[in-house]
């Protein structure tokens, strides 16, 4: 789940499984060959604590931990199956705009989405830990609890435009999921499947360690996506709809980690997010390329379904840009990679090879809802040793919640700027990640660097969070479990 708030999720009756399978083709685009559709994705915002986010992500991470804890209690037999459909692989993909939140205090991407017909637009969380996409919600019929014990919606700061709600009365394909069904009870992790009545919808119920919550019931509608490409390499005119979306319709809503979006848009692994369904449409595979998360707030990049950018020129990723994918039912619906090894300036850590193993507990996932890394106690310990050994000769500064913070004006070299310690990251198949030194020592403050990474629980799993991913096109390819990424401005 987004919102940089994490969760101590409860999912209470939601279904897709027919939805899952309603749309392979449907009533979306023929897809010419050559026709691509984009996302938008939009930034966080340089306003942003950082110290803030770095709690936020600590939260998260407990309700990381906390939902792949559950996850290894209770195998479920969907969870070992192929989430995309062999046979709908598709020539053409579609893109959604993408930016970085900074701007309204958070640490998540935004991308703008539409849902509903006619078409209501919403700008959503980005969130690979999500499997429930949600809006904010009006005119549905909702559980008796989840109206009574709701809070307010909090009027949005002055900065803030004002909410949007979907209306699902107001679109020709909404359709709610019966409580009663046998996917409303069976098929979705967490679900309590306590019908008030044989009529009642598919209601959800997400709690947050930080008393936060998103209530609602679940339906299935069509999203509507702007095809791009094709013959006149534009195209943007051209639309096209994603029938059987699985949607959450939120009711009610608490606490501040949604005030700045309208909702979570899921790109998790799993048979009822937008990612998996949109990918089986779309060749089996999404990509995403987070601009700077201090970018300003027009700085755009793109989430896109289907061919990527390298598919449209001669220059495909090196080989030695891609790692397998690890799709596994342990950490599910997250994305799993395996780490080799992590060094500084050249030199390989001594952290032990149970720390990257996803069956000794360990393993390590790529989250674009975590703004900086966690790092499993040995793996944090290693690497923050190297980093601050080489920065050394600094003036230390205290900086709650980091515990290496430098006054990096007091630099002795004239003025000029210090080298920082060269971090990367070697994942199995040869595949080399360097990110530029401001992914991990980063600006906390004015005149203030920290090492920007984050201790978490061992055992416990690791987190690539999205600023060590920032400045990179990521793509995740399902069909062959693939993961590539190269390095790019992500704004071209």
């Amino acid at each position: 789940m987004a919102s940089g708030k994490v969760v101590l999720m409860v999912v209470v009756c939601l279904a897709v499984a027919a939805a899952a399978a309603a749309a392979s083709g449907g009533g979306h685009s023929r897809g010419r060959r050559g026709k691509s559709a984009r996302l938008q994705l939009v930034p966080a915002a340089p306003g942003a604590s950082m110290a803030e986010r770095a709690r936020d992500d600590r939260r998260r991470h407990e309700y990381i931990s906390a939902r792949l804890a559950a996850s290894r209690r209770r195998r479920r037999a969907e969870e070992t199956s192929s989430v995309s459909s062999a046979g709908a692989v598709a020539a053409s993909a579609f893109a959604m705009p993408l930016s970085s939140g900074a701007y309204t205090g958070t640490g998540q991407y935004f991308v703008r989405f539409r849902v509903g017909t006619p078409a209501q637009p919403f700008v959503l969380i980005a969130d690979t830990g999500s499997d429930l996409t949600w809006v904010k919600c009006r005119g549905a019929a909702s559980p008796s609890h989840a109206t009574a014990t709701a809070s307010p919606a909090a009027a949005p700061a002055p900065a803030v435009a004002p909410p949007r709600v979907f209306r699902p009365g107001d679109s020709k394909t909404w359709s709610p999921i019966p409580c009663s069904s046998e996917t409303c009870k069976s098929t979705i992790p967490f679900s309590l499947a306590n019908c008030s009545s044989s009529t009642a919808a598919c209601s959800y119920d997400y709690r947050y360690n930080d008393n936060s919550a998103a209530r609602g019931v679940v339906g299935t509608d069509s999203a509507t996506v702007a095809l791009s490409g094709g013959r006149g390499g534009g195209g943007g005119d051209r639309k096209a709809k994603l029938q059987g979306v699985v949607l959450g319709c939120t009711t009610a809503h608490g606490g501040q980690g949604f005030e700045a979006s309208d909702g979570v848009l899921s790109l998790g692994y799993s048979n009822i997010s937008f990612a998996s369904r949109a990918a089986s449409r779309f060749g089996g595979r999404f990509s995403y390329c987070l601009v700077d998360h201090l970018a300003p707030r027009n700085a755009t990049s793109y989430l896109t379904f289907g061919a990527g950018p390298d598919a449209a020129s001669s220059s495909a990723p090196a080989p030695g840009s891609r790692t397998p994918l690890l799709l596994d039912a342990r950490v599910r619906p997250f994305y799993a990679v395996a780490v080799d090894s992590v060094s500084v300036d050249g030199v390989a850590l001594d952290i032990p090879a149970e720390v990257w193993d996803v069956g000794s507990n360990g393993g390590t996932i790529i989250d674009s809802g975590t703004s900086l890394t966690v790092l499993a106690t040995p793996a944090y310990k290693a690497v923050v040793a190297a980093l601050s050994k080489q920065l050394a000769g600094l003036p230390r500064v205290a900086m709650d919640p980091f515990d290496y913070c430098y006054n990096w004006t007091a630099r002795g070299d004239g003025g000029g700027d210090l080298a920082v310690p060269k971090l990367a990251l070697q994942f199995a198949g040869s595949a080399r990640l360097e990110p530029p030194a401001k992914s991990y020592v980063i600006d906390a403050a004015p005149g203030v660097k920290c090492i920007g990474v984050q201790e978490g629980a061992w055992p416990g799993v690791s987190v690539i969070g999205n600023i060590l991913q920032q400045e990179h096109l990521w793509e995740f390819d399902l069909n062959n479990r693939w993961l590539r990424f190269r390095q790019t401005s992500c704004t071209q």
